[in-house]
């Protein structure tokens, strides 16, 4: 049966933490290191494509799919930097709010005999 904090025995029974958010925060910031040299490595790729293929026809289409990579490289290292900011974001934002919920109980919990 469930006790007044909503848990077995007056026990909460959720809990929040902020290490899922802050995990997948520095995931996301790891993605952006590891995509940083991406683009210089591409550009290096098809320099020594175009020293080795001559005069094909085929360069200019190449050269407009390494530029199309190279904006969603730069595209997805913009939105994991901007993530990791709003995961952290949420990890604060969720604990400030359990802690206001937290006081806005301490009247009641005096009055009941406190937590357990």
């Amino acid at each position: 049966m469930a006790g007044p904090g909503g848990g077995s025995g007056g026990r909460p029974a959720l809990r929040h933490s902020d290490g899922p958010w802050l995990r997948a925060a520095g995931g996301t910031e790891g993605l952006v290191t590891q995509l940083g040299p991406v683009r210089t490595e591409l550009a290096a790729a098809h320099e020594g494509l175009v020293a080795g293929a001559g005069a094909l026809k085929a360069l200019a289409e190449l050269d407009a799919v390494r530029e199309s990579w190279q904006r969603r490289i730069e595209a997805a290292r913009g939105e994991c930097g901007s993530l990791a900011g709003k995961l952290r974001a949420v990890a604060r934002a969720q604990g400030e709010t359990n802690e206001a919920v937290r006081s806005s109980f301490a009247p009641v919990a005096g009055r009941t005999g406190g937590e357990r």
